[in-house]
Parts: C-alpha cells; structure tokens; sequence
C-alpha cells in the first residue's frame, strides 16, 4: 500500500484531485467559523462547554465544531445523510422507486435529485426547531438577540443554505476531487477535533488532574483500539463459488474458482446513526414538554451513559444491523444470480440449499458485526464516565473515520492502478510499432 501511495508525485492529475480536495475541505472550515447571526456565540459556546460529555457534544464533534459556534454550517451534513437513508429504505418498500433504481444511471440521477429536495426540507425543518429551542433558552438564557418570526426565518435561511453548500461541496469533491466527497467532509469535521482533545489531556496532565502514565496508557489504548477497528472493518468471510466450464458460441469459457466476500460489518455506520436518532426522542420531548414528571423520568433513567440508556442503544444497533443487512443482501437473490450463472459452491446444492447456506453465514457475521459495532459505540461513555478521559474517542465516529480513510486510500490506488495500466498500454503499442 505505502509503495503505491509513494507513486502519487508521479502522477499530475492525481496531484490536482488531492490539492482541489483540499481546497475543497479548507472552504468547509473557513464556513464552519462564520456565525450565524442573530445568535449571542458566547451563551452557546458556555452551553456546549457544560455538555461535553453529552449527546450535544457528541453532536458537536460530528459537525466539527460548527454547533459550538452555531455557525452558518451547524447542520452539516446530516440532513442529506437523513434523506439518503430514507430514500435508500423507500426504494425497498416502494417497487416504483426499486424499479427507477434499477434504470441505471438515469434512474438514479432522479433519485439523487429527489435526495436533494428532501434534503432541503428535512434542514428546514431541523432549522426551525432549532430556532425555537434557542429562543425558550434551551441553550441558555440570551442566546437570541431579537427573538420573533424573523429571527426564525433567518435561521432557517442561513442554515438550509449552509447544509445544500456543503452538499455542493462534497459533490464536487466527488467529481473533481479523489472521490467520497460527502464522507470526507464528515470525516474532515470528526479528526479536525483531535488537537484540541489532546490538549484536552494535556491541560489534566499538567494541572495534576490526569497522571502522566494514564495519559499514555490511555493513548497506546486509542491506537490498540483503532488498530483492532481497522481489522474489523477489513474482515470478510469469503464464500468459495465454482465456475464451471461453459461453451458460449465458439469459445469455450473455462471454469475456476471465486469468492462472494461478505463483510464482517455489512451495514456499516447505519445501525448507531438509527439507535441515535430513535433515542433522541427523549431528549427532544424533555426539551417541548413541561410536565415535570416526564422529564425526571428521562433525566433519571434515559439520560445520556446511564444504564438503561446503553442497554436500548445496544439492543438497537442489534436490531438496525440485522435489518438492515436483510435490506442490503438477499440470499434467495444471490443464489439464484449463482445458479444462473453455471456456478455453484462446492458441496452445496444450488438454489434453496445454497440460499440456506449463505443466509446461516449471513446471520453469524451480522450477530459478530452488531456486537463488535455495540462495543466501539458504547467505548466512548466508558473512556469518559469510568477513565475521565477528556475527549470522544469510539462510537460513530470512529467508525467513520477508519471506513472514509480505508476508502480514501482506495480511491488513490486505484488512480495510480488506472494510470500505470494506461501507461502500460500506451508502452506496448509504442513497442508494437517500432517491431514493425
């Protein structure tokens, strides 16, 4: 992999995609700084300080910043998240939409126009409660300078606008920059926090409030434990597929031997973005509900690192990772593409049986994967309310970070691997020629 990457000054086109991808995510910094106005930025900055062991802080680190400072991208992306996962749910439940998916690129076109439009909705609407929130003082008192209906208005403005910039953005990145240009400004908004969780863990060190040695047992525990995720999210069970020989006109087509790889953590990031969003019902009914007794209850019970809150979020990534894995993969649909292909896995009758085989495969990788994901969403509320550490490490956005950097480095190599093939075509012609 390093000997790859090292070709990559070798390479001009490639040099311009990483430098305009870059410049792409510096944009997106320099916006998260911008404050949206109307707002008093210290009330909010004196708000987040006190919830940063929170799901507000969670939140906050997953827009880089920009929710501390209500900036004019305190959104971020996730309305277009939102919306991509919903349509990517709807176009299992609604045949029309199934049917349009399978158009080819046409299809999907308008559904990533209709994504778009969603978006937008969706942003407004999170906008306006936001709006709302800060002028009941959820986030302390005189956050809003001149509260009203035009207040309100601006807020949704400026941050709709804010989340379709950044959209544009990652599309960009997308087709202009190295690829994955909505998970890279995810990814750029999480590490972007790191400096300051380090010194975070400095400033305990030096005012004696963290030991010199559980800082560094604490930081060869992040890299252990990083190390381990980068495994998981690589590991893969490999399912043996025979090809056999087939006569297609008047070629022959030998037959061989292949693999159908199935992932350890087949559905990714969804499973804890699902559990996250169903548990934050609580938190925002404490927030437009006054009976005292509704909100002791989730204060005492359903608050962010208790028990009970752990246990329903573990029960859930349980629940989204087999459900959504059955969304993702049909075995009865795979068999049938094997079967209809002339193959077959050794020792495994095609078609019923196979599909049998791989759905029991299916099920124990899904139940390893959904606890492995439990255990890396949950290390975050250990490290913070158990170690003291004094910053977020695990949970999403671990997961995240590894999954976008193990795609990102994809993306390169496959760059170099498309250049260096085309050079080597180009060579052999040339060769050609002068043998003539």
């Amino acid at each position: 992999m390093s000997g790859g990457l090292q070709n990559i000054g070798r390479v001009p086109e490639l040099q311009r995609r990483i430098l305009f991808t870059f410049g792409m995510l510096a944009v997106y910094r320099l916006g998260a700084h911008i404050v949206t106005p109307g707002i008093n930025p210290e009330v909010i900055k004196n708000f987040f300080d006190q919830m940063g062991g929170t799901v507000f802080g969670l939140f906050n680190l997953f827009s880089g910043g920009a929710l501390e400072q209500l900036s004019i991208f305190a959104l971020g992306i996730m309305p277009y998240i939102s919306a991509s996962i919903i349509f990517q749910l709807l176009t299992i439940v609604i045949p029309a939409l199934e049917q349009l998916q399978k158009e080819g690129d046409a299809g999907r076109r308008k559904i990533t126009q209709w994504t778009r439009y969603a978006t937008v909705v969706i942003a407004l609407f999170q906008s306006l409660l936001l709006a709302i929130a800060l002028e009941n003082g959820q986030f302390g008192e005189g956050a809003v300078l001149d509260p009203g209906w035009g207040f309100r208005l601006m807020m949704m403005t400026t941050l709709t606008t804010g989340t379709a910039f950044i959209m544009w953005l990652g599309e960009q990145i997308t087709e202009r920059g190295i690829g994955n240009g909505i998970s890279l400004v995810i990814f750029a908004g999480i590490v972007v926090g790191i400096p300051s969780g380090l010194a975070a863990l400095w400033e305990q060190v030096r005012t004696e409030q963290f030991t010199l040695l559980g800082a560094i047992l604490t930081l060869l525990f992040v890299i252990a434990f990083t190390g381990f995720v980068v495994f998981c999210e690589r590991a893969q069970r490999r399912i043996p597929i025979q090809h056999a020989r087939r006569v297609v006109g008047r070629r022959v087509m030998q037959g061989g031997m292949s693999y159908f790889p199935l992932r350890l953590n087949t559905a990714g990031v969804i499973p804890p973005i699902f559990a996250s969003s169903i548990l934050m019902f609580p938190l925002t009914i404490t927030q437009f509900v006054d009976s005292p007794a509704v909100t002791n209850f989730f204060e005492d019970y359903l608050h962010f690192g208790s028990f009970l809150y752990n246990a329903i979020y573990v029960a859930l990534i349980v629940f989204f990772a087999f459900f959504y894995t059955a969304i993702v993969i049909n075995p009865t649909d795979v068999a049938d593409n094997i079967k209809r292909s002339g193959a077959y896995i050794p020792g495994i009758r095609p078609g019923k049986r196979t599909a049998e085989y791989i759905d029991r495969i299916l099920g124990r990788l899904t139940l390893i994967g959904a606890i492995y994901v439990s255990t890396v969403c949950v290390m975050p509320v250990i490290l913070s309310n158990q170690a003291g550490v004094p910053f977020f490490f695990g949970g999403t956005a671990l997961l995240i970070v590894v999954g976008v950097a193990l795609d990102t480095i994809g993306q390169i190599e496959a760059h170099l691997v498309s250049r260096q093939y085309e050079g080597f075509v180009k060579g052999t012609r040339m060769r050609g020629r002068l043998g003539r």
